[in-house]
């Protein structure tokens, strides 16, 4: 990285890289904050009222980069390169510019547009349009490259000079403890770890759940709900209604493990508001919550229902599509844990509430199908299996492990 973009060089910058003219200049200049601090953001409103985001990959301790942005330069090329996905409105091409030698990405800014998340905790309703176009605009990416060479073998591509891997196995389980962690975690959040130990249930189903990952697909991968937007008059548009942004973790991957991660991100706004105390028992603090669960099901149910009434064909290639959705939504929440844990220091009572669904969502899925979406999996897929003559995924037989190969696959 050359340089390094800043307040007071970011117009020239953009004049240089001709986005804009001598003659339209600034109007303001917002430095907006990056959640996991990679990235350095600054929003700049130009004279035309037009909004650019500037977006700087931070170099690493090494003085490298992880690519994140060149990764989604590279997506938007794939939508210049594939009509078919480009044409979908939802994941249209928002990037302008890529400077690969700094590190540079400038993107068009929506102001009519509302991080979803934020308009959800704001307004505390759920409307069902919206999840059902997600999850058609979701199916739509998922079917259009499924089984699709091309696809995969485009989003390989390395920046010059690198190598990459074709696959990444997001099925991981936290990191690797060692006697560092006590300098660099809250005290409180030790137990955390702790629990995550003694839980070898917890380990065996993250490990299988690695073992059976199965790409064939382009996938998001960091499908989270502020990473859609929804129109801030979305109640009164026939289309359009959201945009998928942030594509820098797009690869070829699993499409459980998009749904999963986005339905762990609706979750949250469920579990952040429960009512937490030692003294209260968890199923009492989750009949407390200020946003109960009754009141994001359907949205939920819409969502799932609008995917797979799109893209049917995945129950044929994996029967226990739905299963596999609800544990990676338990592994999304335990990333969640460590990544408050990481980068704010933080760790209450409530995360541990939040431990305890992520473990149940991934060691008893089949049971948590129900408790999350409000109908058995049967119910979710009879409509469709009638419309498409889909069969009935089989039940197997429920047995207790009575052992768990503790290291297999950890880590993976």
């Amino acid at each position: 990285m050359l340089l390094p973009m800043s307040s007071q060089n970011v117009i020239q910058y953009l004049q240089e890289a001709g986005l804009c003219s001598s003659e339209n200049t600034t109007l303001d200049q917002t430095e907006l904050p990056e959640r996991n601090k990679k990235n350095y953001n600054l929003l700049v409103t130009l004279a035309d009222n037009r909004k650019l985001l500037i977006k700087q990959e931070c170099s690493l301790e090494n003085h490298e980069t992880s690519h994140e942005l060149f990764n989604e330069w590279l997506f938007h090329q794939l939508l210049q390169q594939f009509p078919v996905i480009g044409n979908i409105s939802a994941i249209a091409p928002l990037v302008l510019h890529f400077d690969e030698e700094n590190s540079i990405l400038v993107r068009n800014y929506f102001s009519e547009y509302l991080e979803l998340e934020g308009f959800y905790r704001h307004n505390d309703i759920f409307p069902t349009e919206i999840a059902t176009v997600i999850g058609t605009t979701l199916a739509e990416l998922h079917r259009a490259t499924f089984q699709r060479r091309e696809y995969r073998d485009f989003m390989a591509t390395a920046p010059e000079g690198q190598f990459r891997y074709h696959f990444y196995n997001p099925a991981q389980g936290i990191d690797s403890i060692s006697p560092e962690i006590f300098g660099t975690v809250p005290t409180e959040a030790l137990k955390f770890y702790a629990l995550y130990q003694r839980y070898e249930s917890l380990e065996s189903a993250i490990a299988d759940l690695a073992y059976e990952w199965n790409p064939c697909c382009l996938t998001h991968n960091d499908l989270k709900l502020d990473n859609i937007l929804i129109h801030s008059r979305w109640n009164q548009l026939d289309n359009c209604l959201v945009r998928l942004i942030d594509w820098k973790a797009c690869a070829w991957g699993d499409p459980a493990f998009d749904l999963g991660t986005l339905l762990a991100s609706y979750l949250r706004i469920w579990l952040s508001s429960l009512v937490v105390d030692p003294t209260i028992e968890l199923e009492e603090s989750l009949h407390l919550a200020m946003t109960p669960l009754e009141v994001i099901q359907p949205s939920l149910l819409a969502l799932i229902r609008a995917y797979l009434d799109a893209f049917s064909m995945i129950l044929e290639e994996r029967q226990d599509f739905i299963v596999r959705i609800i544990q990676f939504a338990g592994l999304a929440l335990i990333h969640q844990i460590q990544e408050t844990i990481k980068y704010q220091k933080y760790f209450d009572n409530s995360n541990l509430c939040m431990l305890q669904i992520a473990k149940n969502l991934l060691t008893i899925p089949e049971q948590s199908v129900m408790n999350i979406f409000g109908v058995c999996e049967s119910e979710i897929i009879s409509p469709l299996a009638k419309l498409h003559k889909l069969t009935q995924p089989e039940k197997e037989q429920q047995l207790i492990r009575l052992y768990y190969e503790k290291t297999r696959l950890r880590g993976c």
